[in-house]
């Protein structure tokens, strides 16, 4: 019998990753959404946030007032800690998933986790249930979890060019430099709140210079695939656009490896991955072909010292780099075709 449609919550309705996750969900041909929650704008129409979302859907609600025996999924699009929280308190709900898109589950290590986001982790024991899970690398695993840890957007669009070469030995993992730049959005809706440097909508700004959060996630994953600590810097900055990230990242070949090398096994690697562009050697991109897709366009480029390359990495952070990859993750999950919804 054909699977009958998913009983979708959302958490976290109204900032911009919820609206992106509604907005996309309520195309989905898979999908009911039967809640939307937030703590504020109780009783009020989604459409007031944001007028792209066409269908009727349930107004604003606490997450209290959920009946959770109508729920299959959730996804929780909230502040740090509080996933933990409602997964902690609706575990016993034994057929609901759960995919996360704060930092929660992110981090396998309950210490580094608190090293690096200052909090107590509160539910250590549901860790081992989880999954960080960019979509490409965790097709095989992904339905054996019901704890989904989304990727941070930095990290997504550092990773998917990164971890083939790294897992094939084809690039010298010391000193890599990954300069990566991002429109406001990823700020969430405090932006103004967390940014206080002048005219702050027309200049780019640097910030996190020497420890921005996901790397905390990135040394993780880095190190999982090399099974050697990798050595980079990463250095994280605002653009005066909404949407989208545009990664950079400096890196020195292994002997015997070369530019064209690289590039077909970034080819190799990503043939199967519907939503992974490799472009042609020194192709010039930019975020501009990704905006409000699931897409990552790639570029390999050559550089004026032999050894030396630049990759070029470009999506957008609130769709590949959020909302997007949280429904491609579900379409894995349930077995739907990949790209359902997304296209």
């Amino acid at each position: 019998m054909p699977l009958k449609k998913l009983n979708i919550l959302v958490a976290g309705a109204t900032g911009y990753v919820g609206l992106d996750l509604i907005y996309l969900l309520s195309n989905h041909p898979k999908v009911k959404i039967n809640y939307l929650c937030a703590q504020k704008s109780i009783g009020k129409s989604i459409k007031k946030f944001d007028k792209r979302i066409k269908k009727k859907l349930p107004k604003i609600s606490k997450l209290k007032k959920v009946k959770w025996n109508n729920v299959d999924l959730a996804f929780l699009s909230l502040p740090n800690r509080e996933a933990q929280k409602i997964i902690m308190k609706y575990k016993k709900k034994s057929h609901v998933k759960f995919i996360d898109l704060s930092a929660d589950f992110r981090i396998e290590n309950a210490k580094n986790y608190k090293q690096w986001y200052k909090l107590n982790h509160l539910a250590k024991k549901l860790i081992k249930f989880s999954l960080y899970a960019i979509s490409e690398f965790v097709k095989k695993d992904i339905k054996n979890f019901r704890i989904i840890a989304n990727p941070g957007c930095y990290p997504t669009s550092i990773q998917l060019p990164l971890i083939p070469l790294i897992k094939k030995k084809l690039i010298n993992i010391n000193n890599i430099i990954i300069d990566s730049k991002s429109g406001y959005s990823g700020a969430g809706k405090n932006f103004e709140k967390k940014f206080k440097h002048k005219n702050k909508y027309s200049s780019i700004y640097a910030y996190g210079i020497f420890k921005h959060r996901h790397m905390s996630e990135i040394d993780q994953e880095f190190k999982k695939a090399s099974k050697k600590k990798v050595t980079y810097t990463f250095n994280p900055h605002v653009i005066p656009t909404f949407r989208g990230i545009l990664s950079t990242i400096h890196l020195e070949v292994k002997s015997g490896s070369n530019i064209n090398k690289i590039i077909k096994e970034l080819r190799r690697f990503h043939k199967n991955n519907f939503f992974i562009k490799i472009m042609k050697k020194n192709k010039q991109i930019g975020t501009g072909n990704v905006l409000n897709t699931n897409f990552c366009e790639i570029s390999v480029c050559e550089t004026r010292i032999p050894n030396k390359i630049v990759i070029f990495s470009a999506i957008d952070n609130l769709v590949k780099g959020a909302s997007g990859q949280a429904i491609q993750n579900m379409n894995l999950i349930y077995g739907f075709k990949e790209r359902t919804g997304l296209i």
